[in-house]
């Protein structure tokens, strides 16, 4: 049973396990998890957002004594006790401090902002689930919305790593130009994704992972204009394929999120 909120979680796992004749159920209660901003170590206390605060006061209905386990967002993931329990200022104390290493790759996505919003904040729940590393808006000559909230992006993505259980959040840029994007990627592995009927190969046939950064390309609705595939290509971008069928953009930056992530 896993009940979700507003950033977290109270998760109960259950693991099941055969004894003879006997069947055991052991419940695993997981703590809730939450994201800070500007952690230094040197600190034994912190003052929770009040957001957060009224989450884990009001929402959760956590009492001082009460564990939960926070994270910068960069690797660090502390176990802490409240010892204030206030609905505004919430004080916690920290007990445990580790740091979860990064990806062993940096991948990036970089994928055109999409006339409905819904389906561009999906994909960056879903991407971010995944592990991918860095995300790049990118203003096409067929891109129809430009507008992009980042604060709503940034809450979005939050939600999603704590979501996923992963203590690395990752980097979303401000909108770039398509023709931007393209002169200052410099990952090892460099792709673009399209529909224009031409000679592709599929993108896990090419994935090298003894390489630590590829960046993909992903296209507006209206796909990526024969200009814009042309100059990514000229740049040193590898056309490729995700499948047999035609995507969605929104699909085909998750599809490309999983190829890329799990080669």
């Amino acid at each position: 049973m896993i009940l979700d909120c507003r950033f977290k979680i109270l998760d109960f796992r259950f693991v099941w396990y055969i004894n003879q004749t006997f069947l055991f159920i052991k419940v695993i209660m997981v703590l809730p998890f939450f994201y800070i901003t500007g952690y230094d170590a040197a600190q034994k206390e912190i003052q929770l957002d009040e957001e957060t605060a009224k989450h884990v006061v009001q929402v959760l209905r956590m009492k001082a004594g009460e564990q939960l386990q926070l994270t910068d967002g960069k690797g660090n993931l502390l176990t802490a006790v409240i010892v204030d329990g206030h609905k505004k200022h919430c004080r916690v104390e920290i007990k445990t401090t580790s740091n979860q290493p990064p990806a062993t790759r940096n991948i990036t996505i970089a994928i055109s902002l999409l006339k409905n919003a819904n389906r561009f904040e999906w994909f960056l729940e879903k991407a971010t689930e995944i592990g991918i590393s860095e995300i790049i808006p990118l203003l096409c000559e067929r891109t129809e919305k430009e507008k992009f909230r980042q604060e709503r992006m940034q809450g979005i993505i939050i939600s999603a790593m704590l979501q996923s259980q992963q203590c690395w959040l990752p980097v979303l840029h401000e909108p770039i130009a398509f023709k931007e994007a393209v002169g200052q990627a410099q990952q090892q592995q460099k792709f673009i994704a399209h529909c224009i009927e031409d000679s592709k190969r599929n993108l896990s046939d090419l994935v090298n992972e003894s390489l630590s950064s590829q960046i993909i390309l992903i296209g507006p609705e209206g796909d990526f204009t024969a200009a814009e595939t042309d100059l990514a290509i000229q740049n040193h971008f590898d056309a490729v394929s995700l499948g047999d069928t035609r995507l969605r953009a929104e699909t085909a930056g998750v599809v490309a999120a999983a190829i890329l992530k799990i080669n």
